[in-house]
């Protein structure tokens, strides 16, 4: 039986894959296919890339906006936090987290097992197979585990889990112990996946490129390499496909924008009544809920917004008609039953850092030299993916776009199982060895342009995405005034 195995370094760009910086998945790297053009989806934020890479489909289409978000069905007023008490109070009044099926779901209707160790925020974790005790499979996490049941016995075998450093090194160290001598030996799922919490919360806290970091890097690279030796000494190499993906790019943070405080100032009252506005920040990016979903507010907050310094490229939802100098949501794929009104992009540029990382931008909630991501910034919409194991092709390198909704479709295509109707991501034959060659991808790029004349100047943006076939991804947007 062939199983596939993910290792995700949460926040990893391709550019940080080297020998000096992480040894072990750079030599991995040259015996399997890179992908040199892979995509997030937008909110290039965590939990929505989770979504994206265990259900094939745009942010619209699997209905988790971002990070933190409103469920107007629940209750239009309050945003949550894309934790696991919140999100577990959706299924509690919903019957459903998602609009449609994850990796686990599909799996366990075929008879097989979809088992993730994260050591990230549980709400992460949780995303991967919230409904474990009915579709199979388990999520396991230093601070609980589904099914339930699950946590003590891991807790009675492993012991506690360490506590939360900067880096994680050992809880990374013992979530590798809990995948190998675990998950892979004694269940032998079809997917067993891994979410390394490095080197996102280490950029996060001491910006991109800084000593601590960089530290970060090793550490995680170190567990990867250890997993890579276990499947070898195990015999498992041999039938094993490992995939290496990351959520999203990185960007050092320009300022932390009051965004809230300024609407307020602005004349927009927080609330869900005509007239007011709720915001769901993440990171690089917000999200705008109009009170009512009234035109008249939200054509006046979107001018109000390209008025902005820091007010980069903005989608609208088609539930709020044409809004002058907006493009559409579905353009980028946030369009769907829960999409918010207006997403938001902050401003952007490709300047270096103090480390030599391109990429700025301002955010809401961390402060100046910071690491961030959220945004439609080229830095974030940029990505690590590697391939390599039985099947795959041996030192390749991939121009053609890719991104976080070819995973789900690329690992179904691996396992021999057919995929879903209605996934946005496709199944990447190019980088198996029964594929076509790399360079045989047809792929074209598009520029979406909108403007809008302000009473002090001129609101211009343009978005740009690239396509394979019917599936979109996103380049990178930018605005000015």
């Amino acid at each position: 039986m062939s199983r596939v195995v993910v290792f995700v370094f949460d926040g990893l760009q391709m550019s940080q894959v080297t020998q000096k910086f992480m040894p072990n998945l750079a030599t991995f790297a040259s015996g399997g296919v890179r992908f040199g053009n892979h995509h997030p989806v937008f909110p290039t934020v965590t939990r929505v890339n989770v979504a994206s890479i265990t259900t094939g489909r745009y942010p619209g289409g699997h209905g988790l906006a971002g990070n933190s978000f409103i469920h107007r069905e629940m209750d239009p007023a309050r945003v949550l936090p894309a934790l696991r008490t919140e999100l577990s109070e959706v299924i509690e009044r919903t019957g459903e987290l998602l609009l449609a099926p994850n990796l686990a779901a599909i799996l366990g209707a075929h008879g097989m097992e979809y088992v993730a160790v994260g050591t990230g925020s549980d709400g992460n974790a949780f995303m991967h197979n919230p409904m474990a005790a009915r579709d199979g499979g388990a999520t396991i996490h230093p601070d609980f585990c589904e099914p339930d049941g699950l946590h003590d016995d891991v807790l009675s075998r492993f012991g506690p889990w360490p506590e939360i450093t900067h880096p994680a090194e050992a809880r990374i160290e013992r979530g590798i112990s809990v995948l190998t001598e675990y998950v892979i030996r004694e269940r032998d799922p079809a997917v067993a996946l891994f979410w390394s919490s490095e080197p996102d919360a280490c950029q996060h806290k001491a910006g991109l490129g800084s000593e601590l970091a960089t530290h970060a890097l090793g550490v995680a690279d170190a567990q990867f390499g250890r997993l890579i030796t276990w499947l070898k000494d195990s015999g498992r190499d041999n039938d094993t496909t490992v995939l290496v993906a990351a959520d999203h790019g990185y960007c050092t943070v320009i300022d932390d924008i009051p965004v809230v405080q300024l609407l307020q100032e602005a004349g927009f009252p927080e609330g869900a009544d005509p007239g007011e506005v709720i915001v769901a920040s993440n990171g690089g990016s917000m999200l705008y809920y109009v009170g009512g979903r009234d035109a008249t507010t939200a054509d006046r907050l979107a001018t109000w917004l390209m008025e902005q310094p820091w007010s980069g490229a903005m989608v609208a939802s088609d539930a709020l008609g044409q809004i002058d100098g907006t493009l559409p949501a579905s353009l980028v794929g946030v369009e769907g039953p829960r999409a918010p009104d207006i997403a938001m992009s902050f401003a952007w540029n490709s300047s270096l850092n103090d480390a030599g990382y391109a990429g700025h931008h301002y955010n809401s909630g961390l402060a100046a030299g910071q690491g961030n991501h959220g945004s439609m910034s080229r830095h974030e919409q940029r990505c690590a993916f590697i391939m390599a194991g039985p099947g795959v092709k041996q030192g390749e390198v991939s121009s053609a776009p890719t991104g976080n909704v070819d995973v789900a479709p690329t690992i179904l295509r691996i396992l021999g199982v057919d995929a879903p109707a209605g996934m946005d991501g496709r199944a990447l034959e190019e980088a198996l060895v029964d594929g076509p060659a790399l360079d045989e991808v047809e792929w074209s790029s598009e520029t979406h342009v909108a403007e809008r004349n302000l009473p002090n100047g001129k609101y211009s943006q343009q978005i740009m995405v690239s396509k394979v076939g019917s599936t979109t991804y996103v380049d990178e947007g930018a605005a000015h005034a």
